[in-house]
């Protein structure tokens, strides 16, 4: 690993001469000269991990708060996290686990409701299936910030194709059942659920994360976009000023494209990982998602992005599961009209994905960083828009906050509100944890409050968290 030196060199002859690169991790030698020595600021990244079709709540709820569960009549109960036959899965990491019981999606529509409000708060959605309208996703607010640091703003991946088009669930548009990430109230962003084209967007068609590969293919973007600032340049002295402000809308999308490469500079000396480019989704489901994981744990460790977001199923997914033991398709074993033994083999779909989501949590806290490993430095929210399936009940979500949140998180607890406050509160909390405040996120009415006995107010821009470690 060679050090990056202090001496400054112009951006245009970076462009022009600088040979290749991937994003790099977080090193001593990306700290400037003058303030090596100091302590590093630590990356806090951000992570949704989504499940569909509810949870078969029996054996998600702390026993504590017995099989139906009912929270405590005011204030919130803080309480040790307790490992239920579902949270078992994550035993390794239960001080990094906060649980979360009684918040209320604002959106009561069905399955569209479930995944359209959780990031976004939204209390509501278009009408039909043409009619799109949400709102914006606390992933892409936090991309909006964090993206000035890293090559891509955030990453939205899924198991599952696509279907942004067509109604789905309640006469209403796919796009809400099959992404969680909003870019804007009418913008919904399709999820990558191809390895192949994940790769490329990650380390473009260079065929490996080997060294030389990556080098090849970066020279041959500098060379491109050397081409494109020409003819930029010859174009514009001839067009109207008419002309040039559409022109200007176009630069700014050349000069992000040069800014990214221009981050990725000094990453040609990162070993990584030999990791060949995949030929596409395979068909067995355990080795697309180990694939899909390890692209993610690649874009994080190379500081790529720090915003990503996954769906391992969409909504209303039908997939079957017999790797699990499960032969019915999921969706309409959801729907299990409280028969004990449909609501148990719920219960083994709803434990072999909190068996993967384990084998992530695995490889993150397998991988150094600031002063840890990825995990402790990361906020994942993982869980669903809905908790009794049978009922698309939008009350009690079944949520969990995992990892470190780079020292900003206190876990191995459970707390559960009396209130039904909002998710879209926790969003909130979220976003302050981030250092980036946020009067509303949705129909949010304020931040959610983590301390027992405390009462959720409206956000006043300070946070209400003040007292723990974190959240």
């Amino acid at each position: 690993m060679k050090f990056i030196t202090g001496k400054t060199i112009s951006r245009r002859t970076l462009l022009r001469g600088m040979g290749a690169g991937v994003a790099l991790p977080f090193l001593e030698a990306m700290i400037p000269a003058r303030t090596r020595g100091q302590s590093a600021p630590r990356p806090h990244r951000f992570q949704a991990f989504y499940v569909p079709n509810g949870m078969a709540m029996q054996y998600w709820t702390p026993s504590a708060q017995g099989r139906n569960f009912v929270p405590p009549h005011s204030g919130t109960l803080e309480e040790d996290l307790k490992l239920t036959p579902l949270l078992e899965e994550l035993a390794p990491f239960k001080d990094q686990i906060i649980q979360f019981s009684g918040l209320y999606s604002t959106w009561n529509a069905l399955h569209a409701g479930a995944s359209g409000s959780f990031l976004t708060g939204t209390p509501r959605g278009g009408r039909n299936e043409v009619e799109i309208v949400a709102d914006v996703s606390i992933d892409q607010l936090l991309a909006r910030e964090l993206g000035q640091h890293t090559q891509l703003a955030s990453l939205e991946l899924s198991m599952d194709a696509p279907a942004m088009a067509g109604a789905c669930t309640g006469a209403l548009s796919c796009a809400y059942t099959s992404t969680i990430s909003w870019r804007s109230a009418t913008q919904p962003l399709p999820m990558d659920y191809n390895p192949r084209s994940v790769f490329e967007r990650l380390f473009g068609d260079s065929g490996s994360t080997e060294r030389g590969a990556r080098a090849a293919r970066l020279r041959q973007q500098s060379s491109i976009l050397d081409s494109v600032w020409e003819e930029l340049n010859s174009l514009n002295r001839e067009i109207g000023a008419q002309d040039k402000v559409m022109m200007e809308q176009y630069t700014e999308a050349i000069r992000d494209v040069e800014r990214r490469i221009g981050l990725a500079e000094a990453q040609i000396d990162l070993e990584l990982p030999v990791m060949d480019q995949p030929a596409g989704a395979p068909a067995d489901f355990d080795e697309h998602m180990d694939l899909m994981q390890s692209l993610m744990v690649l874009a994080l460790q190379t500081d790529l992005t720090r915003v990503v977001t996954f769906m391992l199923a969409k909504e209303q997914s039908g997939r079957q599961y017999p790797q699990a033991g499960v032969p019915e398709a999921h969706h309409p074993l959801s729907h299990h009209n409280d028969a004990p033994d449909m609501i148990d083999r719920l219960s083994i779909i709803n434990r072999y994905h909190l068996s993967k989501f384990g084998e992530y949590l695995k490889k993150l806290a397998a991988t150094p960083d600031v002063d840890g490993s990825l995990l402790d430095n990361m906020s994942i929210l993982y869980g669903a828009g809905i908790s009794n399936s049978n009922a698309h009940a939008p009350d009690n979500l079944p949520v969990l906050l995992v990892g470190g949140g780079a020292g900003r998180h206190k876990g191995g607890r459970h707390l559960s509100y009396s209130d039904r406050p909002m998710l879209a509160n926790l969003l909130v909390s979220i976003m302050d944890k981030f250092d980036v405040p946020v009067e509303r996120v949705g129909a949010s009415t304020g931040e959610l409050s983590l301390q027992p006995g405390e009462r959720i107010g409206a956000n006043t821009g300070k946070s209400s968290l003040e007292g723990l470690s974190g959240i």
